[in-house]
């Protein structure tokens, strides 16, 4: 079954602001993102919550899309008790639906299908956009809560399988520059 997105959640664009640098909440912002949607390290608080509105606040399982350049991605916001709110790059996906898991979602969305796709439907030429609209547009399917967590599974599973194969592959390489500098001397 296929649905689109609008009909499993509410989306809303980031919060605009300018951060001051010290403050109670973390202002997410691409930046602070890997390629492939993994925080890069840790944040602090650039923001004073006595100016954000409780709507703009980011709740455990949002999916945060990066709906603005050419790095277009989602990552599921986990809150470690830091209140924080996404920028404008963002569109902020929460799920209305129970039956849909946020990692499932953002998997979707960053899965090459769907990267090509929304690819295709962005707007403007020096900062291409996926706008609010194209992306509650966008059909997605939904199969069990347990095929989706089976998808997830195996998805981590290649992913350690690529790290251990980069990781003997590099290992591979020292060895061998060691034994040729061994016979070298």
């Amino acid at each position: 079954m296929k649905k689109p997105i609008i009909d499993i959640s509410t989306v809303q664009t980031g919060f605009f602001t300018k951060p001051l640098g010290e403050g109670d909440v973390i202002y997410l912002q691409v930046k602070h993102f890997d390629e492939f949607g993994q925080l890069k390290s840790s944040l602090h608080g650039d923001l004073l919550s006595a100016y954000i509105s409780e709507k703009h606040l980011l709740k455990d399982g949002d999916v945060l899309f990066a709906a603005k350049g050419s790095k277009n991605f989602a990552a599921v916001f986990e809150n470690h008790n830091e209140p924080a709110v996404a920028s404008t790059s963002f569109l902020v996906i929460r799920l209305t639906d129970k039956k849909v898991l946020p990692q499932y979602l953002a998997w979707v969305l960053n899965s090459h299908t769907m990267q090509t796709i929304l690819k295709g439907q962005a707007i403007g030429t020096s900062i291409p956009s996926i706008s609010k609209q194209v992306l509650e547009n966008l059909e997605i399917a939904l199969p069990s809560i347990e095929t989706q967590k089976a998808i997830l599974q195996i998805t981590e599973l290649r992913n350690k399988e690529k790290s251990l194969k980069q990781e003997i592959e590099t290992l591979r390489e020292k060895q061998i520059q060691q034994q040729i500098n061994n016979a070298i001397k």
